[in-house]
């Protein structure tokens, strides 16, 4: 059975790697007594799969797992198990049946929203003007990894909202991924002077 988890992922773990945050989930699904399944050879592993990996010290509301169990059960009060066996910080929001024969969930994800939190007084007016700059662009060449590439195709939306936050749709696809740190960048904001929130990922349809 494969079962697909959105969670959120707030306070203290947000500085929780993907690693340990696997190691969470595997602990939370044996205390809540789930028939976690588990990969061949010499160090078996829960079969899990996040949809995209969270970068550390980022919050969110809406990521997305799959788990794989070695037969059916109930969804019905697995939410409610679940949650308390999990950290605070982490909490399921919802829980589906998925077809075992549809695609890995990683090759489905094709963006992700953020809200970006400013930690620093700035003008609003200056800041908009900085953002509506950024989206005129044709290109935005940048380095990553010894790498050039073009982040502009990467930014499908920036806009500041009303409240402050100035909220990012980014390409998350395998081999584009956008990272609003390298927007912030752009826009002459220091990571350090923010805190950001991944809202929404989008899949494929």
């Amino acid at each position: 059975m494969r079962i697909r988890i959105t969670f959120i992922k707030q306070g203290a773990l947000r500085y929780t790697g993907h690693l340990d945050l696997h190691r969470l989930w595997e602990r939370a699904a044996r205390r809540a007594g789930l028939p976690l399944a588990y990969s061949q050879g010499f160090h078996p592993q829960p079969k899990m799969n996040m949809a995209a990996a969270l970068p550390l010290g980022f919050s969110s509301r809406c990521e997305v797992m799959d788990m794989r169990l070695e037969r059916d059960m109930s969804l019905e009060d697995l939410p409610t198990r679940l949650n308390e066996t999990l950290p605070s910080g982490l909490q399921i929001v919802g829980v589906e049946q998925v077809d075992e024969r549809a695609p890995a969930l990683q090759t489905q994800v094709a963006s992700a929203e953020y809200e970006v939190t400013l930690t620093e007084s700035t003008d609003r007016f200056e800041l908009e003007q900085k953002i509506d700059s950024v989206m005129e662009l044709k290109t935005i060449p940048r380095e990553r990894r010894g790498k050039m590439y073009d982040l502009r195709p990467l930014i499908e939306e920036a806009q500041l909202l009303s409240d402050g936050k100035i909220f990012m749709r980014l390409a998350a696809r395998e081999g584009a991924t956008g990272r609003p740190e390298e927007v912030l960048n752009v826009l002459g904001i220091a990571f350090e002077e923010t805190r950001i929130e991944r809202t929404r990922l989008i899949f494929q349809s």
